[in-house]
């Protein structure tokens, strides 16, 4: 092997120990019978038999699995609509403003996006009275406000792959812009 190419490999594997090493200790640990991480008593499988007896945190599983499957269709349905409109549409008045609004989620850090929501709903709720606590549903709106900007992205940079000539033969056929969408362009983003 020349020089390079091992200093390559060393690098290579020096940064596959760095990502793995600690999922596999964290593996190991989880079959120890101790309560201690730093002693090892013997092979158990007790901490998983609590694992399933633990009512709070199967309850916080179940609410992650909704508030993702709730936010990946909302987020397509959206996403899909925002990058159409910026891929077809052209420039139209408060253009400027609507790609900002699509493309800030994605140069805003999260935190901060996290602690303007939080502040907007608390606002909302002092001048509004909704909503009326934080619950699924905020926290729903904050995941869609973030996958939003990148299904758009997506969405528009393959509508714009497309040619516009098979919208227009199926316009020109007698198809209506809402059938077009469905049947010609839906079908061609994937």
């Amino acid at each position: 092997m020349k020089p390079n190419r091992i200093l390559q490999f060393t690098a290579l594997a020096l940064g596959f120990l760095f990502l793995y090493v600690p999922i596999v200790s964290l593996i190991v640990y989880s079959f120890n019978e101790s309560q201690l991480v730093t002693v090892w008593t013997r092979f158990s499988t007790r901490w998983y038999a609590a694992l399933l007896h633990d009512d709070e945190l199967i309850a916080a599983a179940w609410l992650s699995l909704r508030v993702a499957v709730l936010t990946a269709f909302a987020s397509v349905i959206i996403g899909t609509w925002a990058g159409f409109v910026l891929a077809r549409m052209g420039r139209f008045r408060g253009f400027t403003l609507y790609t900002g609004m699509i493309n800030a989620p994605l140069v805003i850090p999260e935190v901060i996006q996290g602690i303007s929501l939080l502040l907007l709903f608390i606002e909302m709720a002092k001048w509004l009275g909704w909503p009326a606590g934080r619950g699924i549903f905020t926290i729903w709106i904050g995941h869609v406000m973030l996958c939003i900007s990148y299904v758009a992205i997506i969405v528009q940079s393959r509508v714009k792959e497309l040619h516009p000539s098979l919208e227009e033969a199926a316009l020109d056929l007698g198809a209506t812009p809402l059938r077009v969408f469905f049947s010609i362009t839906l079908p061609l983003i994937p």
